[in-house]
């Protein structure tokens, strides 16, 4: 007689060739991963890794299921959904880490795999697996060096005894070209923001300065009409304060170099017309 869990594989089998068809041909992606739960459930905790049949169709369940979650763009449940079967990160087939990983790195969210490919690849039951040296520079190119790990990739590297000395010198070379690379692009970003910040301080100064000037005159003009101005609507005169404004700091919206300064600009503009109103009083009502 077969083994007592042999009906759970071939079970499996057969949802996870009805998953495929549904993933391929009908592109019902929500049907293709209940399939996948399905034919997971139905392995139960599994007799071991011993039974290759069991191992194979459980890693084949969970790629369909990370294809068809992608396809419904619910790529952030892919990494909980695969580890409610695998419990630990330890135990990912070769093949389901490898496209988890590639899938973050293409959503650009490369960090939800650091620690989750860390602890694959340290542990000392996958160092023995084929798979082992093309997944680690697969998780250092596309998680250590993007996310500027770089301690922690040349750390592991040379703590790697799967590679010979010429391959651990030509992957450190690797992760010394992007960590200059990286460097490069900080310091060109520092600089970039120094320049921005003396000239923005300058313009918007200058900006600022013509503001106050024109608010200083409108506020002794409001002060010699001050009997006249309460029966006019306070919308209405702060939209054409504000056009009046416009056109005396002759500020472009439409041009590029003036978006920064804008929301400074109508700030510092609602409270100098705050103080421009705060002495202005209706004159009283008489009888």
């Amino acid at each position: 007689e077969p083994p007592a869990w042999a009906s759970g594989p071939a079970q499996a089998a057969a949802l996870l060739e009805e998953a495929a068809d549904l993933l391929v041909l009908h592109r019902d992606f929500a049907a293709a991963v209940e399939r996948c739960e399905a034919g997971c459930d139905s392995l139960g905790p599994g007799p071991g890794p011993g039974h290759e049949s069991f191992a194979e169709v459980k890693c084949s369940l969970c790629v369909v299921g990370i294809q068809a979650l992608a396809e419904m763009n619910r790529w952030r449940e892919v990494l909980s959904w695969v580890l409610q079967y695998y419990h630990v990160p330890e135990h990912l087939p070769p093949k389901v880490l490898e496209l988890c990983i590639l899938l973050y790195s293409k959503v650009r969210e490369p960090q939800v795999m650091l620690e989750v490919g860390s602890s694959w690849l340290r542990a000392q039951a996958n160092q023995s697996l084929p798979e082992f040296g093309s997944l680690l520079e697969l998780y250092l190119a596309q998680v250590l060096l993007p996310l500027g790990c770089f301690e922690g990739a040349e750390e592991l590297v040379r703590g790697c005894d799967v590679f010979d000395s010429e391959q651990q010198l030509e992957l450190l070379g690797t992760i010394g070209e992007s960590r200059c690379r990286w460097t490069q692009r900080e310091e060109t970003r520092s600089a970039a923001e120094e320049q921005q910040d003396p000239a923005t301080e300058t313009v918007l100064g200058v900006l600022s300065q013509k503001l106050l000037t024109m608010l200083t005159l409108l506020r002794r003009a409001l002060r010699s009409m001050s009997n006249h101005f309460y029966l006019l609507p306070y919308k209405k005169m702060l939209l054409a304060t504000f056009l009046l404004y416009l056109v005396v700091v002759r500020l472009d919206p439409a041009s590029p170099t003036s978006l920064p300064f804008i929301y400074k600009l109508v700030q510092l503009f609602r409270q100098a017309w705050a103080a421009v109103l705060s002495p202005i009083h209706r004159p009283p009502i008489r009888d």
